[in-house]
């Protein structure tokens, strides 16, 4: 250990917690989470859904099969999930500095630093996760020498700062599919055009009333759903149209919110590779990859919408569908990577629901 230098993580509730840093030596402040996924690290840093977030690993190893390189194909990292690290610092149990991987170019400690990432391990994480779970996601800070104050990230637009900056397009396909980027997960980007399809990819805040599609889509990102002020307006004129819509993660939120339901803070929030949804109305479970803060209140439903998927852990709601029109959400991620792809046939219904439009 004589070669890591100490910080400390101190969280909301007074509990101190001294680890080594193995990551940029920057102190920071975030919203403090875990998750519980054994592998995938390198998609979780890049999710754009932790921005803001210091997270936590359960998994007591990690770093083994250190971090691929960046192929690009299709004008995206084949290996990530966007183009940067998201998150605001990385806390583990045990790293493995050394790694053994086909397609490993560097370790996971090399690119938090190259990042500006910080990163901490010999942390306690069992201990940590009890104390989340007992009481909630809090406000947590990693310090080196000088304190710096609490920064609770959902007080602020977390979605303005990972979407992107202008319009962007993938494939050359017949139907054109208007994405609304939040904070996209590439894996997103890549189910959509395994199908006959041209995305169009536009900034979260984007007037897209005189553009060409034939169907909307709006992505997951990080924070608070209400923040979102711009989107939501436009999708409140969206929801009168006749074209497919389907939305997952935040775009849940956000088309839920447009149409007039209410959303609040969970006290854990869902980050997992294996949370359990059920289909309403059937005996269907399904497998689910989730990350994020915030659920859409099911008491709130408007009547011509009804609750299309619920969570089997604690009720809350997974997703809404349209009674008339083509419109769906899923809270989860059907694409997961990595993770289950049980529910990956929604974007089978997605696209079915553009061509029969």
């Amino acid at each position: 250990m004589t070669n890591y230098r100490k910080a400390k993580l101190i969280l909301e509730d007074g509990n101190i917690i001294t680890g080594y840093s193995f990551g940029y030596e920057e102190p920071v402040s975030g919203e403090i989470v875990f998750n519980t996924a054994m592998t995938g690290y390198p998609e979780s840093l890049t999710d754009p859904s932790y921005c803001g977030q210091l997270l936590v690993l359960t998994y007591p190893s990690i770093g083994n099969y250190g971090v691929p390189d960046n192929e690009i194909i299709s004008g995206m990292l084949r290996n990530f999930e966007s183009d940067r690290i998201h998150l605001s610092a990385l806390i583990i149990s045990d790293y493995s500095s050394k790694y053994n991987h086909w397609n490993a170019s560097t370790s996971l400690g090399e690119w938090l630093i190259h990042e500006k990432v910080p990163g901490l391990f010999g942390v306690d994480t069992r201990k940590l996760t009890k104390i989340i779970r007992e009481k909630g996601s809090m406000l947590a800070k990693i310090v080196f020498d000088d304190d710096i104050p609490f920064f609770d990230p959902n007080r602020i637009n977390l979605v303005d700062k990972v979407s992107l900056d202008k319009k962007t397009t993938y494939g050359n396909g017949k139907y054109r599919i208007l994405l609304i980027d939040c904070g996209v997960k590439n894996n997103i980007i890549r189910y959509l055009l395994k199908f006959d399809t041209t995305i169009i990819r536009v900034p979260w805040d984007f007037d897209y009333k005189n553009e060409d599609y034939d169907g909307l889509f709006i992505s997951n990102g990080p924070g608070d759903p209400q923040q979102c002020i711009t989107t939501i307006s436009n999708l409140k004129k969206s929801l009168t149209d006749n074209r497919p819509i389907f939305g997952i993660c935040l775009g849940h939120q956000l088309i839920a919110l447009a149409a007039g339901a209410n959303t609040y803070k969970l006290k854990f929030g869902h980050r997992s590779h294996n949370q359990p949804v059920l289909k309403t109305g059937t005996d269907k479970a399904y497998l689910t990859s989730q990350n994020h803060g915030f659920a859409v209140d099911n008491n709130t439903i408007p009547d011509d919408w009804e609750a299309y998927f619920h969570n089997l852990n604690d009720g809350s709601n997974e997703g809404l569908i349209h009674k008339s029109k083509k419109i769906f959400t899923t809270q989860f991620h059907p694409e997961a990577s990595s993770g289950p792809t049980d529910t990956a046939y929604l974007f089978d219904d997605f696209i079915k629901a553009v061509i029969n439009k």
